[in-house]
């Protein structure tokens, strides 16, 4: 399969990081490179990284979009996983990535949502269903595709290199997964598979404010993306880049269905 670099953006999340990279540590496979990236903390992230035999790399510009961006840039490996500072991921996380990758259909992206963790039970509920929910079962028939979780997925270095002067890796004040999601070219395709676990903290959801916040942002970053490449545009461009296939991941295995065969379930993945 190759060689496979976790990134981790962190700003001020050392105990968080702690545990992210002792679960990574523990995986049944061990990433090949492991790549923090200091996004100006003033905590001990920085050296608990390199503890934990992380390479640290430093980028100034505030922001989860440039700390990834600039993570993704400093890998080394064909394959791009990336986590938050505050996730755990699965024993198996990191053999599933390269299982799926393997696969003949050689997605240009694997995700999942998260399993969330901490604060409460109503808060975790909201989380998981409002939230994330929402930004799989909405935005994934709108893109055509399962949206990009950003705590939770992995690409190919050879797709990056074609996305990342297309994605705003700049702004800080757009959801990158989105973003990331938006500007998937013709011919890349997005799968969700539910076999990818990591646990999510449900922090930034500890209060309406930030929940709406967070709505607020999607919003605003469709209304960037809609006017730089219109929906409708966007999907008759990458109709035209490949044969639509949609394939719905489960723990218990595949089934695949073309596009002849009904409406795609949002968790599919599609050219």
């Amino acid at each position: 399969m190759g060689t496979i670099s976790v990134v981790i953006p962190s700003l001020n999340d050392a105990v968080f990081l702690t545990v992210c990279l002792d679960a990574l540590a523990k995986q049944t496979r061990r990433p090949d490179e492991i790549i923090v990236v200091d996004n100006g903390s003033t905590d001990a992230s920085a050296d608990v990284a390199r503890a934990a035999g992380a390479r640290v790399v430093h980028e100034p510009l505030r922001g989860i979009w440039p700390a990834t961006a600039a993570g993704f840039d400093a890998a080394s490996g064909d394959l791009l996983a990336r986590l938050d500072a505050d996730s755990v991921p699965a024993p198996d996380w990191v053999g599933e990535v390269e299982r799926r990758m393997s696969r003949p259909d050689r997605p240009a992206v694997v995700t999942n949502g998260g399993t969330f963790y901490g604060r409460n039970a109503l808060v975790r509920w909201i989380a998981r269903n409002i939230y994330i929910g929402g930004y799989f079962t909405v935005i994934g028939p709108l893109l055509g595709h399962p949206p990009i979780f950003g705590s939770n997925y992995a690409m190919r270095a050879d797709a990056w290199a074609m996305l990342r002067d297309l994605v705003h890796r700049d702004r800080a004040d757009l959801h990158d997964d989105l973003d990331l999601s938006w500007w998937m070219q013709p011919g890349m395709t997005v799968v969700r598979d539910r076999r990818l676990v990591v646990g999510v903290s449900a922090r930034p959801f500890d209060s309406f404010g930030g929940l709406a916040r967070r709505v607020r942002m999607a919003f605003h970053t469709m209304s960037v993306e809609s006017r730089e490449w219109p929906p409708l545009q966007r999907r008759a461009d990458r109709r035209r880049g490949s044969v639509q296939v949609w394939a719905w991941e489960a723990a218990t295995g595949d089934r695949q269905a073309d596009e002849h065969s009904g409406e795609p379930d949002p968790d599919g993945a599609a050219a």
